[in-house]
């Protein structure tokens, strides 16, 4: 029987939960859904030897990274607290690159980005990262485009995903790209996931994200925005609510959130309306109301840009939570 050859590229120092989300996710192609082409997973790692894990735990090697050859379907090359150490080794980064010309098409999961990097995959692409490594990775490699907000990022025969379980995101996201989004379902309610993510929504929530920021002025804006989404909350009437001028509360907002207040603003109106649309029913002029838009068009333009999804297709898929 014809089988999809995934080579998953593992190192000591790697993440288990990069690793696991793929081989088991694939797995329950063939054990659950019956594909006519199922995957086959190959862990390759140096010398085919166990691999050490953050954890304390040992994973068993499978199969030699130096000495295995494709054709693969897919080389996915996992992240971990040992990315830079593997991304410094030649061994390591030559023969991904070798893979990955063995193979229809590569990605990586959390940190393993910067391994693709190392080995000259990512040059001239768009690509994401885990939120915290992002700006290391754009600074290490000015040649690519990094963008710390989706989940992930397709690019030609290029994924990259973002942190740690976004490689199950991107597990079901290639289940339904080879097999359909019913198996893709399918599979999602195996592993008992709610719902699947799309790619483009982002890894970090500013209700949850990250502590208020150091900066007082800063922090009590912020707070004010949350709290007023659905008021006037413009550069000037921000600023003189701070007792400051504009040019200085961009400058605070620049320096501690790495946003201009409009920016920040409008990610705060459109995380909040994502909320109110995956958790309520309130018609979507009522939602575009509460986060401070002019109208029902104004949410499904911004919206739509922001998220690549219409409100209303968001909410389909979402809704219920």
């Amino acid at each position: 029987m014809d089988v999809r050859r995934v080579a998953v590229v593992g190192y000591d120092g790697a993440e288990l939960i990069d690793i696991a989300c793929v081989t088991t996710s694939l797995g329950m192609v063939s054990e659950y859904g019956r594909a006519r082409v199922p995957y086959r997973t190959e862990l390759l790692t140096p010398g085919g030897r166990p691999i050490s894990l953050p954890t304390g735990l040992s994973l068993q090697g499978g199969h030699p990274l130096e000495r295995v050859t494709g054709p693969f379907d897919t080389v996915l090359v996992s992240g971990g607290l040992g990315h830079e150490k593997a991304a410094g080794n030649p061994l390591i980064v030559a023969h991904v690159r070798r893979l990955a010309r063995e193979s229809r098409r590569i990605a990586s999961i959390c940190t393993g980005a910067g391994i693709l990097a190392a080995a000259g995959l990512l040059d001239g692409r768009r690509v994401t990262t885990h939120w915290r490594y992002a700006g290391d990775l754009a600074a290490r490699h000015p040649e690519v485009t990094v963008d710390a907000d989706p989940i992930y990022i397709r690019d030609g025969n290029l994924i990259t995903s973002a942190g740690v379980t976004s490689a199950l995101d991107l597990s079901i996201a290639l289940i339904e790209e080879d097999h359909g989004a019913e198996m893709a379902r399918l599979i999602a309610r195996h592993l008992v996931i709610y719902l699947q993510r799309p790619g483009n929504q982002a890894q970090m929530s500013i209700f949850t994200a990250a502590p208020p920021p150091g900066n007082d002025v800063v922090r009590g804006v912020v707070e004010h925005v949350l709290a007023a989404l659905d008021g006037d909350l413009s550069a000037a009437s921000l600023a003189a609510r701070a007792g400051i001028s504009v040019r200085h509360l961009t400058r605070l907002f620049l320096t501690h959130l790495g946003r201009t207040p409009a920016q920040y603003v409008k990610h705060a109106r459109l995380e909040a309306a994502a909320h109110l649309l995956a958790g309520t029913s309130l018609p979507m002029p009522a939602v575009a109301a509460r986060c401070g838009f002019g109208s029902a068009e104004t949410l499904r333009q911004a919206f739509t840009t922001r998220y690549g999804i219409a409100p209303s297709r968001y909410r389909q898929v979402h809704g219920g939570r």
